[in-house]
């Protein structure tokens, strides 16, 4: 991997292969870079070995900062900055996780804490540990132009924002997710970047003039010199995993990547990452998210497949979503009826190669449940895409009460696949959680509210009930308020999480893979769902009315309603609360 990045590097050097000069930009100087048959520039380090500001000049354009800068102080549009290659690291005893039988819990880094920070959200992991957190998933952390940004926007996937902390945070962040036992997966985005600051289009053919995606120009993945635009994911893909010891990565919209090769880009990014974790002796997973529900992206390689750890199935979210809210707008039509949530709970995808109503056709391919497990499958009750790409970011905390919020809880936290939790719903959080940005060019900032009005507009909202993305009370509303869960009705919320961690702790069939182990039963009409999961049952009311529901257990292992749950006992059956869920098991 190039090293200009460091101090103390004997050389800088930049791919730039069609430019006939490159020159090396300093504070004070500026040195001609010598071109190799490559495509590849380089030049010596002048001076002394600590920070280093630098650019390159492109053809007399510039200076622009280094596609693969490490750290940028003075944001997108200025020079990189040097750091050390060194970090005393404290985690040598960290094994690692494996993504089977463990709970993510996916946070942005702004507003997941008052101070926005990698050191701010340290300060939480304790919180996290007692709910049974295995892996912290942050939103990306890339550099981006602006204070304030989701993190989709970035534009340099090497530099960690600065507002964030910046690189050593970083260090800091993950050394001490290790030391609390949690390991950290990290958001990555090589479909698309922001429309600030991207400079890659000086340097080379990045880009693709021939595909462009829903957010603008597709990345040059199989077109000419796309070998080194490759490299360059991969190698960022290994930095995190390697150089900043991420445990793994979680690739978004990888339905985006238009890669014709017959070695896909996701096929060789899991090549290269298994010979890495062969090399540092732990485990790390790739997860895609994708909205093809085609498994073959999770797949042994030896089966034709691409080999990656696990990917996101929104069919979980959609199902679960419609039979507690009652929606049907929108891609919910497909999931109106309580048997499109019995499906997905017992062969993972509600469309596997059946008819979508909302597209229109046929969508998506089957599950082998007989060979594939079900951890594989990695499913939300809610996350940053199905509450922030809501009109005014409401939560479920904004619609459903405590008894159905401890539905979706036990559905998420004790179904077959691998639980993700989104920061601050353990606490039925009530602050949303909105789309912001901080685009400092007027005219794009404009744009972009502009957008996103007419964009809700066109789904019948009411345009004034749209927050502007680029107010800054946007931004400060979607900050997670950390006095909530100490109040009563978000204390006991918090309280049946963390009873739901220590169950998945316990008891071995709520992390048993197979899904023969899941049966499931519900009444359409009464509107009850049972999922047993060997010697376990999951009952659930999700009615306005008590019902009795069938059940086999001896044992109340965990209940929840806005009142009692359990109303009464009769031969076989157990009568619930509306809104109720209750946990049984054999007698202890």
């Amino acid at each position: 991997m190039p090293s200009e990045s460091f101090e103390g590097s004997e050389f800088f050097e930049v791919w730039a292969p069609a430019s006939a000069t490159v020159e090396l930009v300093l504070t004070d100087a500026s040195l001609p870079m010598t071109r190799a048959e490559d495509g590849w520039w380089r030049a010596p380090r002048p001076g002394a070995s600590g920070p280093l500001d630098y650019g390159f000049r492109v053809d007399g354009e510039g200076p622009f900062p280094d596609p693969r800068s490490r750290r940028q102080p003075n944001g997108v549009h200025g020079l990189s900055r040097t750091v050390a290659a060194g970090y005393a690291w404290t985690d040598q005893a960290w094994t690692g996780r494996q993504l089977a039988g463990s709970t993510i819990y996916e946070l942005h880094l702004g507003t997941f804490t008052p101070e926005g920070t990698l050191d701010g959200a340290a300060g939480k992991l304790a919180h996290l540990a007692s709910i049974g957190v295995d892996f912290v998933e942050l939103l990306p952390v890339n550099a981006f132009n602006g204070s304030h940004n989701w993190g989709y926007d970035g534009v340099l996937w090497y530099a960690v924002h600065e507002g964030y902390g910046g690189p050593a945070a970083y260090r800091r962040f993950v050394d001490a997710c290790h030391r609390a036992g949690i390991g950290v997966i990290q958001d990555v985005v090589y479909n698309h970047l922001g429309p600030s600051g991207n400079y890659l289009g000086k340097f080379g053919p990045y880009l693709s003039a021939a595909a462009g995606n829903d957010w603008g120009s597709s990345v040059n993945l199989d077109g000419p010199d796309s070998d080194e635009v490759r490299r360059y994911i991969i190698d960022n893909a290994l930095m995190w995993l390697g150089e900043y010891h991420v445990d793994g990565l979680r690739l978004d919209a990888v339905h985006a990547l238009h890669d014709d090769r017959a070695t896909h880009l996701l096929e060789q990014l899991a090549i290269e990452v298994d010979v890495l974790s062969a090399h540092v002796g732990r485990p790390l997973s790739l997860l895609a998210e994708s909205d093809l529900n085609d498994p073959r992206l999770v797949t042994a390689r030896e089966a034709g497949g691409y080999g990656l750890t696990g990917q996101w199935s929104d069919d979980f979210h959609h199902a679960v979503h419609v039979a507690l809210t009652g929606e049907t707008t929108g891609y919910y039509a497909d999931f109106e009826p309580l048997g499109a949530l019995a499906k997905v709970l017992t062969r993972g995808f509600f469309h596997d190669g059946t008819f979508s109503s909302f597209r229109a056709r046929s969508h998506g391919r089957p599950i082998d449940t007989e060979r594939m497990p079900a951890w594989r499958l990695v499913v939300a009750s809610q996350n940053h895409d199905q509450i922030g790409n809501r009109a005014i970011g409401d939560r479920l905390s904004a619609q459903l009460d405590p008894g159905q919020l401890a539905i979706a809880a036990t559905l998420t936290l004790l179904g077959p696949f691998t639980p993700m939790l989104f920061m601050g719903e353990e606490w039925g959080a009530r602050t949303p959680w909105q789309f912001f940005t901080s685009h400092p060019e007027p005219e794009l900032g404009e744009a972009t509210a502009r957008g996103r009005i007419n964009e809700f507009a066109r789904m019948g909202w009411d345009p004034a009930l749209v927050p502007d993305p680029q107010d800054p009370a946007t931004f400060a509303r979607s900050k997670l308020d950390w006095n909530e869960p100490a109040t009563p009705g978000h204390a006991r919320l918090l309280a049946f999480y963390r009873s739901l961690a220590a169950l998945r702790r316990s008891h071995s069939d709520f992390t048993d893979p197979r899904f023969e182990r899941v049966e499931v039963r519900f009444d359409e009409t009464e509107h009850w769902l049972r999922l047993r999961r060997g010697d376990t049952e999951l009952l659930v009311n999700l009615g306005e009315v008590p019902r009795a529901v069938p059940t086999g257990g001896e044992a109340v292992l965990v209940s929840f309603a806005s009142a009692a749950a359990v109303l009464g006992r009769e031969a076989g059956s157990l009568l619930l609360a509306p809104h109720s869920v209750v946990v049984t098991g054999p007698a202890q």
